[in-house]
C-alpha cells in the first residue's frame, strides 16, 4: 500500500513579483467597477490567478497595518517557534529513553558495599 505523498507547494512568484502586482492592483484598482474586477483584470495581465493576487493584496494590508490579522513578520515567527518545539519534544523523547535505558542499567548491577 502507498503512503498519500505530502503536496511540495512551492512559490513559483518571486517577493518583487508579488510587490509589484500588490502596488499595480492598488493604483489602478479605481480604474475599475470593482475589486474583483480589478483582481480579474490585472492578474490575467500579470499571469497569475485573480486569487493569488487578492491574498497577496490582503496580506500587504496586514503587513502596513490596514487589516486586522498576522503579519508575515508574526507568522514567520510562528513557524520557527513551531519547529523549535517539535525539535526540543524529540530531544525530549531522546532524553526520556536513555534515563530509563541508564537507569535499568544502574538496576542491573551488581550491589557494592
Amino acid at each position: 500500500m502507498e503512503h498519500a505523498q505530502k503536496k511540495k507547494t512551492s512559490k513559483p512568484y518571486s517577493p518583487e513579483f508579488r510587490e509589484r502586482a500588490v502596488r499595480l492592483l492598488l493604483e489602478h484598482r479605481d480604474e475599475y467597477q470593482s475589486e474583483a474586477a480589478a483582481l480579474t483584470a490585472i492578474a490575467g495581465k500579470l499571469g497569475c490567478s485573480p486569487d493569488s493576487l487578492r491574498v497577496w493584496v490582503r496580506q500587504a494590508q496586514r503587513d502596513g497595518g490596514g487589516r486586522p490579522g498576522l503579519t508575515s513578520a508574526d507568522k514567520a515567527r510562528i513557524k520557527e517557534l513551531e519547529r523549535e518545539v517539535r525539535e526540543l519534544r524529540q530531544a525530549n523523547e531522546i532524553l526520556k529513553k536513555a534515563s530509563a535505558y541508564f537507569a535499568m542499567a544502574e538496576l542491573d548491577r551488581p550491589f557494592r558495599k
